[in-house]
């Protein structure tokens, strides 16, 4: 067992919760896991989520812990009162909000990631009519890192992209300094950056050191992306409940949809469907996905035309609040069905990349695959068909990957 400096990543994902522990040369020594005890909405189920984990890592570890990281999904946000004290449940990152545009028109520019009507910017606006002004806005990452130092006033700089933090100016749109919500937004930190030790009572109930520092996270698909270590010309895509992709540029990209992060003094952008492999349990059990997958010759076409949205509205590669889900027609081959949503998919990750591409990013010559879907080969060969390049999957679990951002606070 080693006696140097230990650091945990917890990552709030859309199917539960994850932890790693990891010592200063990288090794991950702890994976844990566990789905959210609630309603994925419920911020009390987040809470008492990475309370039971962190409480399950074995004390030895625990106790040389000295900095933790938090990723959550992003965009998920929370109305909570000054103490913390969530005032219902959060709205997560796939609601559409289509009734804030003219809203959202007054106050931001359009190409910006907050003018989208599926954006955090539209949530906060809901929430402050459901609440009223005095309120705290939070995002499900720096709200359990608010939890961790008992003091929520800290937001980090990629999770509030979409409620409308500028990389470039470091700073909110000029015309939130007049709305009577101002104070409702976070102070902004970035990635990586120290935002104070661990609350004493918080350190006893969870049998950590008192000296734990807390540092500002990133997002969840951001937090994969470290995980997998991409090199020069890799490009990531992240295939969980949603399709995430995203590539390292030299400048940063701008449009409806597209998230521009900086991660590591490098600009990390890209985009999230709506879509993804949680629509496929719509349709099929993890067991049935394995066989089913199993009867697919994925180097043939299903010739079939699938849009497999969960529901109406996209966010990317398309943003379109109306956009329609096609999930028929559906055959009598539940094989051949399910070869066609997974199509869908790769078509969806293919108009992504493309996307990327006519905003200025490089062409991928290789994809790394993360998350539960990377695991599928036959999904990953009808990708690589579509794709046109080669396709490798990484199994670090992202919470490794945010745990390396409390590792560099650490050396810094």
């Amino acid at each position: 067992m080693t006696d140097s400096p230990l650091v945990l990543g917890i990552d709030l994902g859309t199917s539960g919760i994850r932890t790693a522990v990891v010592a200063s040369n990288g090794e991950l020594l702890d994976s844990r896991s566990q789905a959210y005890g609630g309603a994925f909405c419920n911020p009390e189920s987040w809470r008492e989520g990475c309370g039971d984990l962190i409480r399950t890592i074995p004390f030895q570890l625990r106790s040389q812990l000295r900095a933790v990281a938090v990723d959550g999904t992003s965009g998920t946000l929370l109305a909570c009162d000054r103490d913390g004290c969530p005032l219902g449940d959060a709205l997560p990152y796939s609601q559409s909000c289509p009734e804030m545009q003219s809203a959202l028109q007054a106050l931001v520019n359009p190409s910006t990631p907050a003018a989208s009507c599926s954006g955090s910017l539209a949530r906060a606006l809901r929430l402050l009519n459901c609440h009223g002004e005095v309120i705290l806005l939070r995002h499900q990452a720096d709200w359990i890192s608010g939890w961790l130092l008992n003091n929520w006033r800290w937001g980090e700089e990629g999770n509030n992209l979409r409620l409308g933090w500028d990389l470039i100016t470091n700073s909110w749109p000029d015309r939130f300094a007049e709305q009577p919500w101002r104070q409702a937004l976070p102070e902004i930190r970035p990635s990586g950056s120290v935002l104070g030790r661990i609350a004493p009572e918080q350190a006893k109930a969870l049998g950590m050191a008192d000296d734990l520092i807390i540092v500002a996270g990133t997002t969840d698909s951001n937090a994969a992306v470290l995980a997998a270590d991409p090199g020069p010309g890799d490009g990531i895509t992240v295939l969980g409940t949603t399709l995430v992709v995203k590539c390292f540029t030299e400048k940063p990209l701008q449009g409806p949809g597209i998230t521009s992060h900086r991660v590591g003094g490098r600009w990390l952008c890209g985009g999230a469907s709506n879509a993804g492999a949680g629509v496929l349990r719509n349709f099929y059990s993890d067991d049935q996905l394995r066989e089913l997958s199993r009867q697919i010759d994925p180097d043939t076409d299903s010739r079939l035309k699938l849009r497999p949205l969960p529901a109406p509205g996209e966010r990317f590669p398309v943003d379109d609040p109306e956009l329609l889900p096609m999930l028929e027609p559906r055959p009598v081959s539940d094989a051949l069905y399910l070869h066609g949503l997974l199509e869908g998919l790769a078509e969806i990750e293919a108009q992504g990349w493309q996307r990327l591409n006519e905003l200025g990013a490089s062409t991928p010559r290789r994809i790394i695959s993360i998350g539960g879907g990377a695991r599928n080969p036959q999904w990953r060969r009808l990708r690589e068909r579509r794709l046109g390049c080669a396709v490798t999957s990484c199994q670090t679990p992202p919470a490794a990957g945010v745990a390396r951002l409390a590792q560099q606070a650490l050396v810094e």
